[in-house]
């Protein structure tokens, strides 16, 4: 919810009464946003650098504890909504979108925490499949919001930490650590350098004058991507294993592109751990450059690194796809555009672009209908504005009493 305005709220509160009832415990709220990377992608599973940012689209969460063992979620999003016993928290509820909180149930529970009874609701505004990370960003909340209310103690980080193990222990999906600390650890107008093996990082400020950051969904169904996700895990992981018999390395991040130009013989009965290799260590060289490009509003630097982003994602990492790759070239053939790539997991999801403000209504007309023509497919548009991590959000006293 971009603004998560206090009639929004109120509405959502309704909802949370008709769908939960009344009680003597109120609920309360907690906002987290999706994320966009702009540059650095594949690389966070590697110990290597990222460069997202927060967005205002995200996920609100409206939460009772309600102290009765008994555990309720619904969304306004999907109709499938829970009411589970305690120890059916701890099982895998199929395939429904409840695995991402009850995941986060399963760390506090890790770590001695009693949950003693909860009613959830969630309205989120990313859209599912994108590669705005919307899993991401329902897990910090409940993270965020559980450890509010049970006043645990946990620091952010710890909270990103039990947020990306309840996706890669419990979801079983083995993403990197980017997208719940973008998600937590955002800041307003701002994008982070991030390291994913130290977690140092650094804020830099977005100027981004004149400039639109646009991001274009697909709209193309992603059935492969998880598998082709985790495979993209085995084959680096089947790099680093090569070349750290040759060099001092434990992360695939810390290779530097000269180090594996010196070391490409390893691959030689292995051309796809080399290509995979490649981008990573490429990536991470493009993310370093990232930073002083944008601190020095050499803004034309920062597309190139981002169209050589989507290059390699194409070509060395092979995620992308034909609706995406149809999306980045009808974008760079805009004179308006500086800079287009893919963002996310890939084989579908969405583009993130950099437009001239005052022509993103002439981009979305000229993009819609070519891409429509080339795919069969209708592209959405979002308009994105650097926002803030995981927040509480005040109710109005007047209109969340429980009775």
């Amino acid at each position: 919810m971009s603004t998560t305005s206090s009639t929004k709220l109120d509405t959502l509160i309704d909802r949370f009464h008709q769908t939960f009832g009344h009680s003597e415990h109120a609920p309360q709220a907690f906002f987290a946003p999706g994320r966009v990377n702009l540059i650095g992608e594949y690389t966070d599973f590697t110990g290597g650098l990222v460069f997202p940012c927060g967005i205002t689209q995200g996920t609100t969460l409206l939460i009772r504890r309600t102290h009765n063992r008994q555990y309720r979620f619904a969304s306004t999003n999907f109709d499938a909504t829970a009411n589970l016993t305690h120890s059916e928290t701890s099982q895998k509820q199929g395939d429904l979108w409840v695995n991402y909180p009850l995941g986060v149930f399963a760390e506090f529970a890790k770590r001695g925490i009693e949950l003693d009874g909860f009613d959830c609701l969630y309205s989120g505004n990313v859209p599912n499949g994108a590669g705005l990370s919307s899993s991401a960003s329902v897990e910090v909340v409940t993270a965020f919001a559980i450890n509010s209310l049970l006043e645990t103690a946990f620091n952010p980080i710890e909270l990103v930490k039990m947020s990306q193990s309840a996706e890669n222990d419990f979801v079983g999906m083995q993403c990197g650590i980017m997208d719940q600390f973008a998600v937590a650890m955002a800041q307003q107008d701002h994008a982070m350098q991030l390291n994913c093996e130290t977690l140092e990082y650094r804020q830099v400020p977005l100027h981004l004058d004149g400039l639109s950051i646009v991001v274009t969904n697909t709209n193309q169904r992603r059935e492969l991507s998880e598998s082709a996700y985790n495979d993209r895990v085995k084959e680096c992981q089947r790099a680093l294993e090569l070349l750290s018999s040759v060099m001092p390395i434990d992360a695939l991040g810390q290779l530097l592109p000269e180090q594996l130009n010196e070391h490409e013989s390893v691959f030689a009965n292995d051309a796809v751990a080399l290509k995979r290799a490649r981008h990573i260590c490429e990536e991470n060289a493009r993310v370093r450059a990232a930073v002083p490009a944008l601190e020095s509003g050499n803004i034309e630097q920062f597309a190139q690194l981002m169209n050589a982003s989507h290059d390699s994602l194409r070509d060395l990492f092979e995620v992308s796809s034909e609706p995406l790759n149809q999306l980045v070239n009808l974008a760079r053939s805009q004179p308006s555009v500086l800079g287009s790539r893919l963002t996310g997991a890939g084989f579908g999801g969405c583009t993130v672009s950099l437009v001239a403000s005052d022509k993103v209504e002439t981009f979305k007309s000229a993009i819609a209908p070519a891409y429509m023509q080339a795919t069969g497919l209708e592209a959405t548009f979002y308009v994105i504005s650097p926002g803030a991590g995981v927040r509480p959000l005040a109710l109005n006293n007047a209109t969340q009493g429980d009775h």
